[in-house]
């Protein structure tokens, strides 16, 4: 039985150059399994002829988003883990609001279609706060958001276009951000991500440093509580979120198409993961 896993495309590689570190860990766990892994490109059309896919290194398809929804549909009778609906779904995130409306907590989240400097006055009057944040509904990685403190205009690339506000959570700098890893439904590993001195990101790019925690336990039932919400199985998720600054976290956002794993960071190396994984390719197909 084959699996196929999804890496970035060819002219990506540049920026995403570190998959390579992850299907290190990958692929000797699989092999025990008696499992061969293709890697492909996720924007490669040919047609998918793999007992299982795996999205996990589909980096960059938020930059091509047009491209991403018609692989979606090509994919359509192949089956995906995370499935293909699931896959969907977490692309926009919009979903914080269904989930919000499911009674999980949230950051403060609105959404507007063409955003423009009216609608950064109500959202700053809304959240009664100076400082607020602004990023696309589609985007990975910090990609076009913005810190907007004391009044400070939109920028002129993110006036016209759909774009999430949010209140800046100051538990970001002080505390960081708490990432909670959950593969084939067990807690595997937790870090907190802390963004470097007068950033607010929290990504190594932007010099941003995370180390292994033992979750307390409002994250873990926060997480828990995210994951339950999801409509479907879900094999892998990493779930984000913030200190509210009263003793309880929010959620920033659920990853369940592309997170970097840190399989290294799991107590047994991945090998619950990989045997997950292998038993999926045994089990009868359930096609997304």
């Amino acid at each position: 039985m084959s699996i196929c896993i999804l890496i970035p495309d060819d002219a990506d590689l540049s920026r995403y150059d570190d998959w390579r570190d992850q299907a290190r860990q990958i692929e000797p766990l699989l092999a025990r399994h008696g499992k061969s892994v293709e890697w492909r490109a996720w924007t490669d059309t040919r047609p998918l002829a793999h007992d299982l896919v795996l999205p996990l290194m589909a980096w960059g398809y938020h930059r091509d988003l047009p491209r991403w929804h018609a692989q979606l549909d090509s994919w359509h009778g192949t089956r995906f883990l995370n499935p293909l609906e699931i896959l969907r779904w977490n692309t926009d995130k919009r979903y914080l609001l269904e989930l919000a409306r499911k009674g999980v907590a949230i950051v403060p989240t609105r959404f507007h279609e063409a955003l423009d400097e009216a609608a950064l006055a109500e959202a700053r009057s809304h959240f009664a706060i100076g400082e607020i944040v602004i990023k696309p509904p589609v985007s990975a990685g910090s990609d076009h958001t913005w810190l907007l403190r004391d009044g400070a205009p939109c920028p002129a690339e993110a006036l016209g276009r759909t774009m999430l506000v949010q209140p800046m959570m100051p538990c970001i700098t002080s505390d960081g951000e708490l990432s909670l890893f959950y593969l084939a439904g067990t807690l595997a590993h937790a870090i907190v991500k802390r963004p470097a001195n007068g950033d607010f990101r929290v990504q190594g790019q932007f010099g941003g440093i995370s180390t292994a925690i033992d979750p307390p336990a409002a994250a873990q039932t926060l997480a828990a509580q995210t994951i339950a919400a999801v409509d479907g199985d879900v094999l892998y998720a990493r779930v984000d979120m913030v200190g509210d600054g009263h003793g309880g976290y929010v959620l920033m956002e659920i990853e369940l198409i592309e997170p970097w794993l840190s399989l290294d960071r799991t107590a047994d190396g991945g090998e619950a993961f990989a045997a997950a994984i292998a038993a999926a390719c045994a089990a009868p197909a359930s096609h997304g």
